[in-house]
Order: C-alpha cells, then sequence, then structure tokens
C-alpha cells in the first residue's frame, strides 16, 4: 500500500509539474513553433493589396526552410477581412482566443487595423509592421507596436514639397479616401502647403462603396488645380485618373506609396497611370539589390502560387515582417514577449528591402521610438509600368 501511495504521489507531482510547465509557457510558442497572425484582403475592393499577406507567407516559408528561428518554425495564420473593420475584429479574436498567437504581423489599413489595436495593446500582444502608415500606431505610442510604413502624413508632405519645389506646382488638390488612411494624406498635404503659404485648391472626400468618380473628378477639375493627390484604394485612384482623361482633365497626378506598385497600377488602368508620381518605401521590382535578388528568387521562386505576380504589394508583405523576423532573433531560444519587445526595441540602422529601420526603448512621451522607417524615396511611372528614380531614399518626418 505504501509503495501504491508512493508511486501515485510521483505521479500527481509530474502532472503538477507539467501544468506548471504549460501555465508559464509564452502563448503561441511551442518547442518547436511560433505562432504570427495576419489578416489580409484577399476580396472586396482593397483586394490588390491582398498580395501583402501572401508576400509574408512566402517569407516565413523560406525562414523555415532556412531552419527556421533558433528551432522553431514560424507557423503563419492568415485570413481574409475583405478590408472590413468588423471582419477584421472578428478574425483577429478567433484566432487569438481559439488558437493563441505569440504575435501579429502587417496588416492591411487603417481601419481594419484601428478596429483592433486596443484589443491587442490591453493584452499586451506584440504587433510589428501594420501595413499602413497612420499616425494612430505612433499617437499614442504603445510598447508592444512597432510600425515600421512610412508615415502617409510623411509621404503627403513630401511629395508636396516635390510639387512645389521641383515642379513649380502651386495648385494641389487632393482626393482622399474618407477614413484615416485618407485624413492622414490629407492633413499631412494641407501642413506641407501652409508652411509655404498656400491651401489645397480642392479637398474631395470618396467614400469606400464609391462607384462612379465623374462628380469627384468634376469637383476636382472645378479647382482648376495642376497636381491633384491621390490618397485612395487602386480601383478608386484608378478610375479618378480613368475619368480624368476622358473628360480632358490632366492635372499632375501624384500618389502614396499603397498605389506606387507601377506594373498593376498600368495594367489595370490600361496605360493611363503613365506619368504619375508616386512616394515608394521600397526597392523596384527590378532592382539588382542582392537581398531583393535572394527573396524574389528562394521566397517568392520557391513558394509563391503559379499565378502570383512578383511586385511590389507581394514584397511589402516581407517588408513589413523583416523587422519582426530579425526581433525574434536577436531575442534568442528562451522567446517571451517580454523579451521580444527587448530585443526590437535594440534594432538601429536595420536594412532590408526597404528604408532604414530604428527603435529605441519605450517613451510614452516619444511617438517616433516606435515608428521604424522615415524615409522613402519618389518615382514615376514610365511606358509598361516601368519605373524612374526622381530622388535617391530621403528623410521624412
Amino acid at each position: 500500500m505504501y509503495k501504491f501511495f508512493k508511486n501515485f504521489g510521483f505521479v500527481v507531482l509530474t502532472l503538477l509539474l507539467a501544468m506548471v510547465g504549460l501555465a508559464g509557457a509564452e502563448e503561441g510558442v511551442t518547442d518547436t513553433e511560433i505562432h504570427i497572425g495576419q489578416w489580409g484582403p484577399q476580396t472586396g475592393p482593397a483586394a490588390p493589396w491582398g498580395s501583402v499577406a501572401r508576400g509574408t507567407d512566402a517569407y516565413f516559408k523560406m525562414i523555415n526552410a532556412q531552419g527556421g528561428i533558433h528551432g522553431r518554425k514560424l507557423i503563419h495564420h492568415m485570413f481574409d477581412d475583405a478590408y472590413n473593420p468588423a471582419k477584421t475584429k472578428a478574425g483577429v479574436k478567433q484566432l487569438q482566443e481559439e488558437v493563441g498567437m505569440f504575435a501579429w504581423v502587417s496588416g492591411v489599413g487603417t481601419s481594419p487595423g484601428l478596429a483592433v489595436k486596443d484589443y491587442l495593446m490591453q493584452r499586451r500582444i506584440p504587433w510589428v509592421g501594420p501595413s499602413a502608415g497612420s499616425l494612430h500606431w505612433i499617437t499614442p505610442p504603445h510598447k508592444e507596436l512597432f510600425a515600421v510604413y512610412p508615415l502617409y502624413f510623411a509621404e503627403a508632405k513630401a511629395l508636396c514639397r516635390y510639387a512645389i519645389s521641383n515642379l513649380k506646382k502651386k495648385r494641389i488638390a487632393i482626393a482622399y479616401l474618407n477614413d484615416d488612411y485618407g485624413k492622414n494624406g490629407l492633413q499631412g498635404a494641407a501642413e506641407a502647403l501652409a508652411a509655404h503659404g498656400l491651401k489645397l485648391a480642392a479637398q474631395v472626400p470618396v467614400e469606400l462603396k464609391d462607384a462612379d468618380m465623374k462628380p469627384h473628378v468634376m469637383q476636382l477639375r472645378k479647382a482648376k488645380p495642376d497636381v491633384v493627390l491621390l490618397w485612395t484604394p487602386v480601383p478608386h485612384a484608378v478610375k479618378i485618373v480613368g475619368t480624368s482623361k476622358a473628360m480632358k482633365f490632366a492635372p499632375q497626378f501624384m500618389s502614396t506609396s499603397t498605389c506606387s506598385d507601377f506594373p498593376l497600377m498600368y495594367h489595370i488602368s490600361k496605360g493611363l497611370w503613365k506619368g504619375v508620381i508616386a512616394a515608394t518605401f521600397a526597392e523596384l521590382p527590378d532592382s539588382n539589390d542582392p537581398l531583393l535578388m535572394q527573396y524574389k528568387k528562394e521566397a517568392y521562386g520557391q513558394f509563391a502560387a503559379k499565378e502570383e505576380r512578383w511586385g511590389l504589394f507581394y514584397y511589402a508583405g516581407i517588408v513589413f515582417s523583416e523587422p519582426l523576423v530579425e526581433g525574434l532573433k536577436r531575442a534568442g531560444r528562451d522567446l517571451t514577449r517580454e523579451s521580444f519587445v527587448a530585443a526590437m526595441e535594440t534594432i538601429q540602422n536595420f536594412k532590408g528591402i526597404g528604408g532604414k529601420v530604428n527603435y529605441k526603448p519605450f517613451n510614452a512621451k516619444d511617438p517616433y521610438c516606435r515608428q521604424g522607417m522615415q524615409e522613402i524615396f519618389i518615382i514615376e511611372c514610365l511606358e509598361g509600368g516601368k519605373a524612374k528614380k526622381l530622388t535617391n531614399w530621403m528623410a521624412i518626418k
């Protein structure tokens, strides 16, 4: 009987220790896996941006093929939210509460991101590289949120400065999506013009559901601008340019980086995107940058679907994920969210295939401690969707 209770006690003690070990394990991390979540619009009005998440998926598969990170494989959980914030929120909660994500990466869109930001930050779940250049990610800054994408606000200021100083333009208008994405661009443009003693010639809001751009173009044309900034989703931007052409309205169109995948924009506009000037945040698709060429061969070449197109939107999913991978490497084998955040804060002058990324120790009074990339360059669309670099990499803020 004594022997029975002795063995029984040993079994109970073993089970208790195992339970303690499980309780102490970091959510989303096992001995062999790290679970990372991501949303992206595979359908709906923002579907052209859906390739961002597919690019991340191929990148993670490349990392896993190379042996993973400290012996662990990246398990990528991607879902289609159709650029619908309600779907974003439901999908994030389901994956987080039913599966358990260690962290989230990228995630297309300002409005979808805002729908889940508080949920993630209240639970202190790391989120790296939102696929949107919103001021909301850094004002105020959050310890677990690491922005990568250059700010739309700063992009708009840079484009306006280029239009005024290099193109000698003074009458600048903007068509913007009537949400936080568009309003960030509107704010930056207004501030840049004010610094030159100018005002926007027109500011025309666009709703996501709007299909006919003729009323918007009529408002723009009435203002007689010589430059029109486009801060809308891809379909709306293409329709504005096409409708303007049909109405013999020919300003210099300039656009945010969200419309800087020139081969795609040229194709779906049937060539009308030629001449558009845009900001961009990553090397050009045909660049001979060694790292970009490696990704094209090993991530895209080995793990992309046959119908996938190599382009900015696709490898943007790599750009926004590179700092996450770097942080995981620096955090070491003993991975916790706390060690990961501490590792991310050591990233300085990190150069992947985008602009340099810098973070600092958390400071609630310094928004830029969590704004990773603060440089872009400006390009012009040429025949066939080729890009001409109008500037080198330049700092923006």
